[in-house]
């Protein structure tokens, strides 16, 4: 009997052990969250009694703990959340819609990845779903905060205690205004802070993998920042433009997808160098897209005020973001008193008073301070906003279920294209199918007063290729 209990014992702790290195190997621990996209629209939260929240199984499977606090500790961002998967998804399929691998997805299962098994590869379309799904859910929650969808977070007023530029063009007068901030902007702050917080868990930076997927996620909320724009609307009698107000406006994530997709087709093989290759208590380098009012000297953070960040009560979480954010969005964190959080702050996990903090900062772990170099000597080091890749992809031409590949037999081509969407290519040299179908599709649509369009069937024949 004991030797039975002993050799049961053995074989969990074997399992647990192979399981531990599958991980470690793998992708990272950050990517199972993908899932709540096929969860449907959540009733997510039923409130049972004061104080107390049910949440669905099928949704809490797919999250981690720290995850799963700060959905609870911010009500209404798991629908952003949910609406953010989903463009990520819709916006991946329309950019690769023309290629061997066309971003597909599965069904939610529990246990089991979005995207399927070629995740666990470190190719190039693996870094652009881990940076189309951040850039995706810092644009979701960045714009439901000024829908007001969020309680915890407001629009970002930050920029009206900044004095708009005055306009120097002839017939201006000197010295007066001829805009001023005002509106409701979209609060990129507050969505890039919680991107990092809720993506990137589980992406500790302990690996190249982990790094690999950390820069990738890194440059898609870097590309949502960066194409924030300016709108303004007149004011005035008669339609005069006599006041104009102003506000930040997140762009299409349509201009996101595209921007990704250029970087995937010119994304960079990397490797860690161990130059630079940094130790927990090593003194951290400040991005060189690092924009803020913070400054890192002799391994203590400075906030511009001559005291070490430690004493005005900010986290190491934090002071890595006021790196990596503009000085436009660090205005309003500035009119607060430091040891008073923001109307927009989010809870940092971890975050210690004043006396714990100093004694910590060192010896915390910096997971976004790291340098990776190109594979090729030759070539330049990756960009903030560079999608980085460590191994070659697949050819994705036939069906390996093992890798997670669906090939493409059965797929559509353009025999008359000589790029990626044709059939020279896309079918991988096999050889296609030419046959003539008859469509039916609505046409000739017209509105009939009140509130009904009537429209025609029409049948049209179309010729199709299909690849062998």
């Amino acid at each position: 009997m004991d030797l039975s209990y002993i050799f049961i014992f053995c074989l969990l702790a074997l399992c647990s052990a192979d399981a531990e290195s599958k991980q470690k190997s793998g992708r990272g621990r950050g990517s199972m969250w993908w899932g709540i996209a096929k969860v449907g629209e959540p009733n997510n939260f039923s409130p049972i009694s004061t104080g107390i929240m049910y949440i669905d199984p099928a949704i809490h499977s797919t999250l981690r703990r720290k995850q799963r606090r700060l959905v609870r500790d911010n009500p209404g961002v798991l629908g952003a959340l949910v609406k953010g998967a989903n463009l990520a998804i819709s916006e991946c399929q329309h950019q690769f819609r023309n290629r061997r691998w066309n971003c597909s997805t599965r069904n939610f299962l529990r246990g089991k990845n979005l995207f399927g098994k070629i995740v666990d590869r470190g190719c190039r379309e693996t870094g652009f779903i881990y940076a189309i799904t951040s850039a995706a859910v810092t644009h979701s929650i960045a714009r439901a905060c000024s829908e007001g969808s969020i309680e915890s977070c407001t629009c970002d007023y930050s920029h009206q205690t900044r004095s708009p530029q005055a306009n120097h063009q002839a017939g201006s007068v000197a010295g007066v205004r001829d805009w001023e901030w005002g509106g409701c902007s979209d609060n990129i702050g507050f969505g890039f802070k919680f991107s990092r917080e809720f993506v990137d868990t589980g992406e500790r930076g302990r690996n190249l993998r982990e790094k690999m997927n950390l820069h990738n996620n890194e440059a898609g909320r870097a590309h949502v920042q960066a194409e924030m724009r300016q709108e303004c609307k007149c004011h005035g009698m008669s339609g005069s433009c006599t006041v104009k107000t102003c506000w930040m406006r997140l762009a299409n994530f349509r201009v996101i997808g595209d921007n990704l997709k250029a970087r995937f087709d010119g994304a960079t093989r990397v490797q860690v160098s161990n130059s630079l290759r940094q130790s927990s208590n090593a003194v951290p380098v400040v991005s060189p897209n690092a924009a803020g009012s913070n400054s890192i000297v002799g391994g203590v953070a400075n906030s511009g005020n001559g005291l070490p960040s430690a004493v005005n009560g900010y986290d190491d979480e934090e002071r890595m973001l006021n790196d990596h954010m503009p000085e436009l969005l660090l205005d309003n964190s500035k009119q607060h008193h430091p040891n008073m959080p923001s109307p927009n702050s989010l809870p940092v996990a971890g975050a210690r008073s004043r006396g714990h903090g100093r004694g910590r900062q060192g010896r915390k772990h910096n997971r976004y301070h790291f340098q990776l170099n190109p594979h090729n000597p030759e070539h330049k080091p990756p960009g903030p906003k560079d999608i980085v890749y460590l191994e070659p992809s697949p050819s994705f031409c036939e069906k390996n279920l093992r890798q997670g590949i669906l090939g493409t037999h059965g797929r559509q081509c353009n025999d008359t294209s000589l790029g990626v969407d044709g059939c020279d290519l896309m079918c991988c040299g096999r050889g296609y199918r030419t046959q003539e179908v008859v469509v039916v599709e609505r046409c000739a649509c017209t509105f009939h007063w009140c509130c009904e369009v009537k429209c025609k069937l029409c049948r049209t024949k179309k010729i199709i290729h299909t690849c062998l």
